[in-house]
């Protein structure tokens, strides 16, 4: 698959990068606290997640003012200003209705919207999300991590990498630690930090009049179960998934489990690969570094560029549940 990218407009102005990937009707994803629609798209397991949703429908993505591609701006943020940015963004959709998927704090934004705007709203998607953020965990360890991505962007992005994304190989979190820092100013992810914390969107609950799914990880690090148990609570007739893992990151951990449930309640059908099956690229591929072949020179030799011959070895890696490039080569070698 390949993102297509374009630009839309807020009513004050600001301009909104966003990404589509797929064909089908519209799902709108509504991302977590920093986003980098490039950067995102080049991380395989990132990717991997992403592509896993956008089959057989249209994934609509976007950076929200102030990350990624997105313009920067003044306006401090705020719960009114996340929901002006959705609007543009679903204002390009025409009058045809939508499935919703809130991802962390696109989770509170999803349910304010919906809240709002029921008709436009299919059905709606909440994962590692929250009703009250200042239930999230302690004062005082909110402050310190506030007080840490203020003075320190690079040791406070480490820090909330190693909170976020535990069950990812440390590659992917060296990775993911980058792509905070190149998805925003340390003044941003502060102020859309602290906004996670003070959103709270309880009252709103009960108006949320859409069939909805719930969806967490059992011990995830970033936001307590008991915080899904209270969406799924507040919300009529949501029904609540809970999945085994401890990371925040959607991609992270068992990605694929998550995208097979979202897709079950969408309706889109979920494919079955027996494990251990790969794409004949794949296959290709994972032949070429079985015979010790670099990057470099499987890109030569399949007439790609580098980094996509990169992209190829990790989702493999990826489907295989493997964590090295080692343990692809002795795969190949034991099937051959």
């Amino acid at each position: 698959m390949q993102q297509r990218l374009s630009r839309v407009t807020t009513a004050d102005g600001s301009a909104i990068a966003v990404a589509t990937v797929g064909e089908g009707w519209p799902v709108v994803y509504v991302s977590g606290w920093l986003s980098h629609l490039e950067r995102g798209w080049e991380l395989p397991e990132e990717r991997a997640f992403l592509e896993g949703l956008a089959a057989g429908c249209r994934l609509v993505r976007y950076d929200r003012a102030g990350c990624g591609l997105s313009d920067p701006t003044s306006r401090p943020p705020s719960l009114e200003y996340e929901l002006e940015q959705l609007a543009a963004v679903v204002a390009e959709l025409g009058d045809e209705p939508f499935d919703l998927i809130g991802a962390s704090l696109g989770a509170p934004v999803a349910v304010a919207w919906a809240a709002a705007h029921p008709g436009t709203v299919r059905r709606l998607v909440l994962y590692g999300g929250w009703a009250s953020g200042p239930l999230i965990s302690p004062a005082s360890a909110r402050e310190h991590i506030l007080g840490l991505v203020a003075s320190h962007w690079g040791l406070g992005s480490d820090v909330l990498t190693d909170i976020f994304a535990p069950d990812a190989p440390a590659s992917a979190r060296a990775a993911f630690g980058r792509y905070q820092r190149e998805s925003s100013s340390a003044a941003t992810a502060r102020a859309l930090l602290e906004l996670s914390y003070a959103l709270d969107v309880s009252p709103l609950l009960p108006e949320v009049a859409v069939p909805t799914l719930v969806v967490h990880r059992a011990d995830d690090r970033a936001a307590p179960l008991a915080q899904a148990e209270a969406l799924r609570d507040g919300i009529p007739d949501a029904r609540l998934a809970v999945l085994p893992g401890r990371s925040h990151l959607p991609w992270a951990g068992d990605g694929p489990a998550l995208v097979a449930t979202i897709r079950r309640f969408l309706g889109l059908r979920v494919a079955r690969t027996p494990a251990g099956t790969l794409t004949p690229r794949q296959q290709e591929v994972a032949a070429l570094v079985g015979e010790g072949r670099t990057n470099r020179e499987i890109a030569e030799r399949l007439g790609i560029d580098e980094r996509s011959a990169e992209g190829h070895v990790e989702r493999i890696r990826l489907r295989l549940g493997f964590r090295s490039r080692a343990q692809i080569a002795a795969w190949y070698a034991e099937r051959r």
